[in-house]
């Protein structure tokens, strides 16, 4: 079974007309999407668009053969023009399955949100799903791992979770991200964020084999994600495993009786959270490191770090002197063997603080110092780095 994509873009396009953002200024030559729609071995077409007689002639293929056109969600702005030749667009009842001469059979899926989902088998036995722009499936999974996954997945992340949890998203499925708009930067920065989803982007008149999966992306397994104070930092570290069924968000900072800002913060992070994650606050880090289980995010090492110079009571010079240092040295020692050694996948974050004002107190340099130090000595055994500024991620290894 072959899938054309003659659009991968979101309902208006990429860029949207009229709309003068930065996502859409950038958006040029191959990074111009016209709205998703699939085209399955010329028999099937899953969303007029259009421009899809167009977008067919220039991916070599032709319409002609279309002997099922299936909407997945409400189309909104003019009527879209029908092909002369092309069958009339339906959308298909919740649970109906259609079986078409050439051997497709389609089964229509429930969604959490407006519009329908389709999952194709192709006369070969090959399943694709395809899910429609904002929309996750609703109520129960079955029937195995998919072959290819073309949805949301910048927008709805969480789809890909359920479909894991579901088992219906295995380790060689290939996912597709289609539906692509504004809210994703082009380029590198598309790339690195699909890949951490264990997605990927493909241009506009791509054909793919059903099946094939050479291009599956490579997962990292340990990531630090640093940078300044409100950068983007957390966001960005909770974005790279929002796709996965279940993370342990493991908080270093634990709870401060009677201080209503720093609750505040922690609100805030667990309203970020999807609902399946679960929260440890720690930090006694190895012993979760050694563990298996489901990925770890770690927010953060500087907390951590605070808390490992509380136990030697490295604030105090006489005590620091005292073994306070060669203490907290050993801690940092443990942890970076820890990471060294998990199976797990593990997102880490932690402050870049080097970079700033010369601390006033003796203290202060030494905890600028130490921590300048243990991520660097983190980062080492991480396979991805990353540097968050201003709210973009810098790639420093990976």
């Amino acid at each position: 079974m072959e899938v054309t994509l003659l659009g991968t873009g979101g309902p208006s396009g990429l860029p949207r007309p009229g709309c003068p953002c930065a996502a859409c200024a950038s958006a040029l030559g191959p990074w111009v999407r016209a709205a998703t729609s699939l085209l399955v071995d010329e028999v099937l077409l899953l969303d007029l668009t259009p421009g899809a007689a167009l977008a067919a002639a220039r991916a070599g293929h032709s319409l002609g053969g279309v002997r099922q056109v299936l909407l997945s969600h409400p189309h909104d702005g003019p009527a879209v023009e029908i092909p002369a030749g092309l069958p009339r667009p339906v959308r298909v009842p919740d649970g109906r399955e259609l079986t078409l001469l050439s051997g497709h059979r389609v089964r229509a899926l429930a969604l959490d949100s407006p519009g329908t989902g389709y999952a194709v088998t192709g006369p070969d036995g090959l399943r694709l799903l395809y899910l429609p722009p904002g929309a996750a499936p609703a109520g129960t999974l079955d029937g195995g791992p998919y072959a290819m996954v073309c949805a949301d997945v910048t927008g709805r992340p969480d789809a890909l979770a359920r479909l894991r949890a579901a088992g219906t998203l295995g380790p060689a499925t290939e996912v597709i991200a289609v539906h692509l708009d504004h809210g994703l930067p082009p380029g590198p920065e598309t790339t690195r964020r699909l890949a951490a989803a264990g997605a990927r982007a493909v241009p506009d008149g791509t054909t793919l084999e059903v099946g094939a999966y050479e291009e599956v992306p490579d997962l990292p397994r340990r990531t630090l994600v640093l940078g300044g104070a409100r950068s983007g930092k957390s966001v960005e570290a909770e974005r790279r495993l929002e796709a996965f069924p279940e993370v342990v968000y493991v908080a270093t900072g634990g709870t401060r009786e009677g201080d209503t800002e720093w609750a505040s913060r922690v609100g805030a992070h667990r309203e970020r959270r999807p609902g399946s994650w679960r929260t440890e606050e720690t930090c006694e880090l190895p012993p979760l490191l050694a563990e298996t289980g489901p990925p770890l995010l770690i927010d953060c090492l500087s907390l951590w770090l605070t808390h490992a110079m509380d136990e030697a009571d490295a604030w105090d010079e006489a005590a620091w002197a005292g073994g306070g240092e060669r203490q907290l040295q050993e801690k940092v020692r443990e942890l970076v063997k820890a990471v060294r050694e998990t199976r797990r996948t593990v997102v880490a974050v932690s402050n870049e603080v080097g970079s700033g004002i010369v601390p006033a107190t003796a203290s202060g340099r030494r905890y600028r110092d130490a921590l300048g130090r243990l991520n660097a000595a983190f980062a080492a055994e991480c396979e991805h780095v990353l540097l968050v500024v201003a709210g973009q991620a810098v790639v420093l290894r990976g």
